[in-house]
């Protein structure tokens, strides 16, 4: 989808991928880019039947003893980075990185989780971003790693200790054009 696509919520999106989406709707000056939907990602845990291999890692996990974390973490990645994407879904991530403007424009392949941004739970940091990535080819290979973090050590730990089903995360993937930035910052609020 489009950043500013009307059907880019949090369930399609995650909650960054929707924050964003939001911004650009209201005018405000954001990168260029796409969305890799939560539907990809769905489709491609489905069609290379990942769900068992993900849930049999997870049942190992006891998070008094953080090595079992690593050891699903890896189990899980290992079964992610030896998957294809759905043919579909590579073409159009694709024709949509080809369509940013630029020859072999370079981007920031971001994940965006549906638990994140939540009213008590924030699920901040816990998912892999890829900056400076050029090529169709890297961004796919971004956008394989950025949905295998979903399991990284920090987010089972973090769904485990907030009582957080695994199986009602999904995960999606925002690529946008890398900024050469004189300055950055991060803002926090308080309600």
């Amino acid at each position: 989808l489009p950043l500013a696509d009307p059907g880019a919520n949090l369930e399609t999106v995650g909650g960054k991928g929707a924050s964003l989406a939001r911004l650009v709707a209201n005018g405000l000056p954001v990168p260029d880019g796409f969305h890799v939907t939560t539907a990809a990602y769905r489709k491609f845990v489905i069609e290379n039947n990942l769900q068992p291999g993900i849930l049999a890692a997870l049942e190992a996990v006891d998070i008094a003893q953080p090595a079992t974390l690593d050891v699903a973490s890896q189990t899980i990645g290992e079964l992610f980075s030896g998957a294809q994407t759905p043919p579909d879904v590579a073409s159009a991530i694709a024709l949509a990185y080809a369509s940013l403007a630029g020859a072999s424009p370079v981007v920031a392949v971001r994940s965006s989780a549906t638990a994140e941004d939540l009213p008590d739970l924030s699920f901040a940091g816990q998912q892999d971003t890829y900056l400076w990535i050029m090529g169709a080819d890297r961004v796919l290979e971004s956008v394989r790693k950025c949905w295998a973090s979903l399991y990284t050590p920090r987010a089972i730990s973090y769904r485990v200790k907030n009582d957080f089903p695994h199986e009602k995360v999904l995960i999606s993937v925002g690529v946008q054009k890398m900024v050469n930035s004189r300055a950055a910052g991060v803002m926090f609020t308080l309600n």
